[in-house]
C-alpha cells in the first residue's frame, strides 16, 4: 500500500518537465488546427473543449512516436541538442498559438456571415485557452492513471509469468478495468439520469396544449388513443397544427380539417400493437378518404417538425392525413446509441399495417401514399420498407430531410452519383426516382421526368448530421472538394484527426445553427420539396412565393 501512495502523486501530478517535447509540439499543431472553422459556428466553451481534446490527441501521438522510435532501436539526440530543440519548439509553439488565436475570430466570422449571424469581435482566446488547458490536464491525468494501472498490474503478474507475457496481460486487464468503469458505471449512470429526465419531459403536460373536443380528433373522448398516453411530442403535434378555420381565412375558400394521428410510446405494449392501433384510428377518422396519406416517422423524442407537416397541410388545403408512432422519448443521438434498431422496427410495423390496408383499397379512390422523416426519422423511415415488398404496388414518394450519414439508401445514392455532381448535392442517374435539394431549389432538372415513385432528399451542405464522415479521421471527405456548398466556408481545411473531432462536435451541436442551416430545416425549403413531390393543385409561382413568405415570418 505504501508503494502505491509513493508512486501515485508522481504519476498524476508530475511537473511540466516530464511532459514530452515532441508531444507538446504535435499537440500545439493540433490545437492550432482546431481553431480553424468547420461547418458550424462555435462558442468559446465548445471551442475550448475541442481544442483541449485536439491538443491531447496530438500529444498522445507525439508520445507514442517517441516510444516507437526508441523501441525500434534508433538513438536519441544528445542532451544538449534536445535542450536546444526544446527551446526552439517552445518558441515555435508560442508563435503558432498566438497567430491562430488571433485569426480565430476571423475564421468563426467566415461561418457566421454565411448563416446571417452577427460577427463576433473577439473569439475570447483567454477563455478558450484556459478551458483547453483544463481539458488537456484532465485527459493527461486519466492517461497517467491508465499507465499506472497497467504498470502495477504487469509488475504483480511478473511474479507468476515472464515479463513480456505480464505486459500483454496487463494491458488487456487495464483496458478491461477502465472500460468497465466507463461503460458499467459512468455511462450507465448517465444513461439512467438521461432516461429519467427524458421520460419526465415526455410525460409533461404543457400549458396551452388542450385535449381535443372534436370526436374526429385523435386524443378526444371518442378516440381510440388516450390523450394522457400520447406523450408530450404527440400532444403538441395533434393540438398545434393548422385548423380549418385558419386555412379558410388564408385561402378565402372552404378547406378541410387536416387529419393527424399519433400513437404514443405508452399507448400500447409493443411496436406491432401501436401500429395496429394507429391503423384503427386512421380508419375511424376517415384518413383513407383524403387525397394524401403520409406515414411519418418522428425523431428520437417523438417530435414532428411543424415546418414539414404544416406546410404540407397548407399546400393541399387540409386534404391530408398524417400518421406517426412514437418509438422513443430519448433525444435522437441517445436513441441511436441505446436503441439502434427500435426505431426501424416501429417504422416497419406501421408501414406494414398501413400499406397492406392501402393496397386492398380501390386504386381510383384511395389516397396517394407518401413517407416522411427528419433526421433519425429519415433513417428509420428509409428502413421501413423493402423495394421487393412494394414493387408490385409502389407508394407515390418519400421526403427524407437531414438523413444521418449512416442512412444506407442515402449513402448508396450519394456514392453512385453522376460524375461531376458534388457530394453535397448529387445527381443520381436520370433523376426519375431520386433527387437531392438544399436551400436553393435543385429539383427542376432540365430534361428529367419523374417516374411513378419519387424520392427527395432535403439536405444542407452545412448539416453535420448528414455529412459527418468517420473516414475524415484519415482522409478528406468528398463534400470538402470544390465546388463547395454555398453555406460552407471556403476557409474550412482538412486536417487528419482534428477535422474528425471538429465534425463530431458539430454533430452534437447541429441544432444550434439558425433555421435554414445546419440541422434546422426551414419551412421555405420544405414547401419546394413537397410541391415537387406531391404536385398540389391550384398553385402558381406567385402563390407559392406568398406561402413561403408567410411561413418564413412564422418560424
Amino acid at each position: 500500500m505504501s508503494k502505491l501512495t509513493t508512486v501515485l502523486p508522481s504519476w498524476l501530478f508530475a511537473p511540466a518537465r516530464t511532459l514530452s517535447v515532441v508531444g507538446i509540439l504535435l499537440g500545439t499543431l493540433f490545437f492550432a488546427a482546431s481553431l480553424t472553422p468547420s461547418l458550424l459556428p462555435r462558442a468559446p466553451l465548445m471551442q475550448g473543449v475541442l481544442s483541449g481534446c485536439s491538443f491531447a490527441a496530438g500529444y498522445g501521438i507525439g508520445v507514442f512516436s517517441r516510444w516507437l522510435w526508441t523501441y525500434m532501436g534508433f538513438r536519441l539526440p544528445n542532451a544538449r541538442f534536445r535542450t536546444n530543440i526544446t527551446w526552439l519548439a517552445g518558441a515555435a509553439c508560442a508563435v503558432i498559438v498566438l497567430i491562430f488565436l488571433w485569426r480565430e475570430a476571423e475564421w468563426q466570422n467566415s461561418v457566421r456571415t454565411l448563416m446571417g449571424l452577427e460577427p463576433v469581435h473577439s473569439a475570447q482566446p483567454l477563455t478558450v485557452g484556459t478551458i483547453a488547458l483544463a481539458v488537456f490536464a484532465v485527459l493527461i491525468v486519466v492517461a497517467r492513471l491508465f499507465a499506472l494501472t497497467f504498470r502495477l498490474l504487469s509488475r504483480w503478474l511478473e511474479r507468476y509469468v515472464p515479463r513480456r507475457v505480464s505486459r500483454v496481460i496487463g494491458i488487456f486487464l487495464a483496458v478491461g478495468l477502465f472500460w468497465s468503469i466507463v461503460d458499467g458505471v459512468l455511462f450507465r449512470f448517465g444513461l439512467r439520469v438521461a432516461d429519467s429526465s427524458f421520460q419526465q419531459f415526455d410525460e409533461l403536460m404543457e400549458s396551452g396544449v388542450e385535449k381535443p373536443t372534436d370526436p374526429l380528433s385523435t386524443g378526444s373522448a371518442a378516440s381510440l388513443i388516450n390523450w394522457d398516453e400520447m406523450g408530450r411530442a404527440g400532444r403538441e403535434f395533434i393540438s398545434t397544427g393548422p385548423t380549418k378555420e385558419e386555412m379558410d381565412a388564408y385561402f378565402g375558400a372552404e378547406t378541410l380539417e387536416p387529419i393527424r394521428v399519433f400513437v404514443g410510446l405508452n399507448s400500447a405494449g409493443t411496436a406491432e400493437e401501436r401500429a395496429k392501433l394507429a391503423l384503427d384510428e386512421l380508419k375511424r377518422v376517415g384518413a383513407f378518404e383524403r387525397s394524401l396519406l403520409v406515414i411519418a416517422t418522428p425523431t428520437g423524442t417523438g417530435w414532428m417538425d411543424p415546418a414539414a407537416t404544416d406546410t404540407l397541410d397548407y399546400l393541399h388545403r387540409g386534404d391530408v392525413a398524417t400518421v406517426a408512432v412514437q418509438y422513443s422519448y430519448l433525444t435522437s443521438w441517445l436513441s441511436l446509441l441505446v436503441e439502434p434498431g427500435y426505431g426501424a422496427e416501429t417504422a416497419r410495423a406501421l408501414f406494414k399495417e398501413v400499406y397492406e390496408h392501402w393496397t386492398h383499397l380501390p386504386h381510383d379512390s384511395r389516397p396517394k401514399l407518401y413517407v416522411y422523416g427528419l433526421s433519425l426519422g429519415a433513417l428509420n423511415s428509409s428502413l421501413s420498407s423493402d423495394v421487393y415488398d412494394i414493387i408490385g404496388d409502389p407508394y407515390q414518394g418519400a421526403l427524407w430531410a437531414g438523413p444521418p450519414f449512416n442512412t444506407p439508401s442515402w449513402r448508396a445514392a450519394t456514392a453512385g452519383r453522376n460524375p461531376g455532381s458534388p457530394a453535397w448535392l448529387p445527381r443520381f442517374r436520370d433523376g426519375s426516382v431520386i433527387r437531392f435539394t438544399d436551400q436553393h431549389n435543385a429539383l427542376e432538372i432540365p430534361g428529367a421526368e419523374w417516374g411513378p415513385m419519387r424520392i427527395i432528399y432535403l439536405q444542407y451542405a452545412s448539416d453535420p448530421v448528414t455529412f459527418f464522415d468517420p473516414q475524415s479521421f484519415y482522409r478528406q471527405p468528398a463534400w470538402m472538394y470544390d465546388p463547395r456548398g454555398a453555406d460552407v466556408t471556403p476557409e474550412l481545411r482538412w486536417f487528419p484527426i482534428v477535422t474528425f473531432l471538429q465534425l463530431l462536435l458539430d454533430m452534437a451541436a447541429a441544432t444550434t445553427a439558425p433555421i435554414g442551416y445546419g440541422h434546422l430545416y426551414s419551412p421555405v425549403h420544405y414547401i419546394d420539396a413537397w410541391a415537387a413531390l406531391t404536385d398540389p393543385e391550384g398553385w402558381d409561382a406567385e402563390s407559392i412565393a406568398k406561402l413561403k413568405a408567410d411561413f418564413a415570418a412564422r418560424f
